[in-house]
């Protein structure tokens, strides 16, 4: 039985992000050293706080939240960032094989 819920991911929210976000866009070695030292709950971490850096980076000055943020927050709250970085992984590791 096949527990993915939309194109091969967890959800919408999973596949949304990172097809949007950071599909062929964020490289994990821009933040560790080699690819050994990357664990992929570390990396999920990275990548939730990439994306909270993205769509809030405003706050930081001030700003209010929003009904629209609020409504952001909720769609990325069911974003499975370690089945992201998991992902990502393999294919890193996949592509250094080939």
């Amino acid at each position: 039985m096949n527990d993915n819920k939309y194109n091969g991911w967890t959800n919408y929210a999973t596949w949304r992000v990172n097809l949007e976000c950071f599909d062929d866009s964020f490289d994990p070695l821009d933040y560790w050293d080699d690819l050994d030292s990357i664990d992929a709950h570390d990396l999920a971490k990275r990548l939730e706080q990439n994306i909270e850096d993205l769509l809030f980076w405003e706050q930081a000055d001030g700003f209010v939240n929003s009904t629209k943020d609020s409504y952001a927050r909720a769609f990325l709250s069911d974003v499975n960032y370690y089945e992201i970085a998991s992902h990502m992984l393999e294919n890193i590791k996949q592509e250094s094989t080939e």
